[in-house]
């Protein structure tokens, strides 16, 4: 979804649940989210990547796990909108 600041919505529920990770727009209009976090935080970012913000139309999420290296790797990156 794009054009209603998906990505920075994103960024800031993350940096407020203290995700670190990133969101991007992929070439076909999905967003891609990658986040690295407690597995409490993590629900809730999924709870809420659902609903988006107000001008969001979500039609499907599709979470899977990482790889611990990648994962490891973005804890000390903040989180990025790419």
């Amino acid at each position: 979804m794009q054009g209603v600041w998906f990505r920075d919505s994103t960024r800031r529920e993350a940096e407020r649940l203290g995700i670190t990770g990133y969101a991007k727009n992929l070439p076909d209009g999905d967003v891609e989210v990658l986040a690295a976090g407690s597995a409490a935080d993590l629900a809730e970012l999924a709870i809420w990547l659902r609903e988006g913000p107000p001008l969001a139309k979500v039609i499907e999420v599709l979470e899977k796990s990482g790889e611990q290296a990648a994962l490891e790797s973005l804890e000390q990156s903040g989180f990025e909108v790419g």
